[in-house]
């Protein structure tokens, strides 16, 4: 168990994008209810306009300390926003030197805090490393696995990939998905508190949310108009999340913008209790986002993963696969598992994410592991 001297101890939290905040949140609020001083480093898409600007879901926790930082502006590549990032997250460290920094996945930000961590000699707990997927994502994820002191992943597959790319299995955790944790319980709202509030008058609705694939982005495009002109042939209802803010979106919100209002609902973004209650009662979910691969199954909500951005990573027989122009495949997922509820899947945990996260935490041996790494290799 802790000590008195270890529950004082700093937890910091980088988080980028609505996305990695509902994972990291659950995380953060079991950190600090065991007694950690937690602080998040607000960042990324959190602070844009046009993507609902997130950081607002970040300063609703109460108890933790919040510090803001513009990363970048439309239009920056993203070798820029990592070097923007790695200043800013350096020149706050530096200042309040965290026992501990918690980054999640495989985005450009968390890159950069796990960059600035081990080069300031501060441990470092990666969320979700050992993962696959298609694109340079996946490459970010692996660098993050080789930067970060500690491991927490979601399976006992990515404790193996982890474990391959020469990390130590006593640094390895396996603790399950934590967006996870957050679905399993009640939501608080109900459907109709939903639909008051944002406006949503239909009753039978799937879910979509296509985000740009960064090595395909000049045909981000085209596949964004095949996917939503058959969704729109189809004559169903759908709930629309805005696409990520990767290279190749402004693509992908042409097409958003051209689609009819009153058979697509289109949102920046949701509160995640709100937007965890709309998969409760969706038909479907369609696109590339990592819900429909992680929390979709995990509802047994039938979902059609869409090209590239997903590739390997479902594990489940409610997730279908096709390309954004294989209407045939699109019409028949539609036909078909339209409202039809599949076995809920466990694979990636069962909702304790966190319980298990800050067990890890509290244990003595967790925060005097050395930061010197070596390659352990597989025997």
């Amino acid at each position: 168990m802790t000590t008195s001297s270890d529950q004082a101890k700093g937890v910091l939290f980088l988080t980028g994008t609505r996305a990695d905040f509902g994972k990291l949140e659950p995380l953060a609020v079991a950190t600090r209810d065991a007694g950690f001083d937690v602080s998040f480093f607000i960042t990324g898409m959190h602070m844009l306009e046009r993507y609902g600007r997130t950081k607002i879901e970040v300063h609703r926790m109460p108890g933790v300390t919040k510090h803001e930082f513009l990363n970048q502006r439309p239009g920056d590549p993203q070798d820029i926003v990592l070097a923007k990032t790695v200043t800013g997250f350096s020149d706050y460290v530096t200042e309040t030197r965290p026992d501990l920094v918690v980054v999640h996945g495989d985005r450009i930000e968390a890159l950069a805090g796990a960059l600035v961590a081990a080069t300031n000699y501060i441990p470092c707990a990666h969320i979700e490393g050992g993962e696959v997927s298609g694109t340079i994502d996946e490459i970010y994820r692996h660098c993050n696995t080789k930067l970060a002191s500690h491991h927490f992943v979601s399976s006992e597959d990515a404790k193996r990939r982890a474990m391959a790319m020469g990390e130590s299995e006593g640094a390895i955790h396996v603790i399950g998905s934590p967006e996870l944790d957050f679905h399993a319980g009640a939501s608080g709202v109900t459907l109709d508190d939903v639909k008051a509030r944002y406006d949503i008058a239909f009753d039978d609705f799937g879910l979509v949310t296509f985000h740009p694939v960064t090595s395909e982005q000049a045909t981000m495009g085209a596949q964004a108009q095949d996917l939503f002109d058959a969704l729109e042939a189809s004559g169903r209802n759908f709930i629309v999340i805005a696409p990520n803010n990767d290279p190749g979106s402004d693509d992908i919100f042409a097409v958003l913008d051209r689609l009819p209002a009153e058979r697509f609902r289109q949102f920046p973004s949701m509160r995640f209790n709100h937007f965890s209650e709309m998969m409760k009662n969706a038909a479907c979910m369609v696109g590339n986002s990592s819900a429909g691969v992680r929390e979709a199954p995990f509802l047994g909500l039938p979902s059609l993963d869409i090209g590239t951005r997903q590739t390997n990573r479902a594990q489940s027989g409610s997730v279908f696969n096709c390309a954004a122009n294989d209407r045939a495949s699109i019409d028949a997922f539609l036909a078909k598992e339209w409202g039809h509820r599949h076995v809920p899947h466990t694979g990636f945990g069962e909702g304790r994410a966190a319980e298990r996260f800050v067990e890890t935490l509290q244990e003595a041996s967790f925060w005097t592991q050395g930061l010197q790494k070596a390659f352990h290799d597989l025997t």
